[in-house]
């Protein structure tokens, strides 16, 4: 019989600093989690804790220290988003393209969310939520691309994957109660930064596109000469 926990393991391709880490955590939370515990509620977790950051970055203009609702909605937002589809697996129901397609659906969504939080937070830097969401959005746009002509599904961009994003924001939040502004300067430079690893992406991608249509080529061509 196969191992669950191979199932969790082969479901997506990771390359993220903490992958080996965060799947013994999966692993393990998948194993004790109780029957009555579906895949779709995991996601609307996941959501659900995307609402709570928002709600303490919007309480934070008044007070800092609501930020740390906002960390706090980081952890839920792990647990949920990181469970759903991994548990699916682990129990050996998964739904391959309905999950895929709620997962990206629930990603967009929190990404929205949490964009509307940072809109909020910055008083004189709402261009700043702009480009988080704009990056953001770049990002999954390529992973579906990607997806589409290599047949590999990467939610990692280099080694930094959605959990490592976490723990930084989580820091820089945390900074952010005792150093105020510093967040914004984050989130700019972040989200440039993403979008330059957007177009550096986009132009492998666009290679990756120009091989497999000369391959295909070269099959129709060889198709009609036999």
């Amino acid at each position: 019989m196969e191992n669950p926990a191979k199932r969790i393991r082969s479901s997506r391709i990771r390359k993220n600093i903490l992958k080996t880490s965060e799947f013994k955590v999966i692993a393990y939370f998948c194993r004790i989690m109780p029957a009555w515990v579906k895949p779709d509620m995991l996601t609307t977790t996941g959501i659900i804790g995307s609402i709570i950051i928002a709600a303490g970055m919007i309480l934070a203009v008044n007070n800092p220290l609501w930020l740390l609702l906002s960390v706090g909605g980081f952890v839920i937002q792990w647990f949920g988003d990181s469970l759903d589809g991994r548990l699916a697996y682990y129990r050996n129901i998964p739904r391959k393209w309905y999950g895929w397609a709620l997962d990206l659906n629930a990603d967009w969504i929190s990404a929205s969310i949490i964009g509307l939080g940072f809109y909020f937070y910055f008083p004189d830097w709402k261009v700043v939520a702009f480009l988080f969401v704009v990056a953001y959005g770049g990002s999954m746009l390529l992973s579906l691309i990607r997806y589409k002509i290599a047949d590999k599904y990467v939610i990692d961009t280099h080694m930094m994957g959605p959990t490592e994003l976490r723990i930084i924001i989580s820091i820089f939040l945390l900074a952010e109660i005792l150093f105020t502004g510093i967040l914004w300067k984050f989130a700019l430079v972040g989200s440039i930064i993403l979008m330059i690893i957007n177009v550096t992406d986009t132009c492998k991608i666009l290679g990756l596109g120009d091989q497999r249509d000369m391959h295909e080529k070269a099959q129709k061509l060889l198709s009609i000469k036999k």
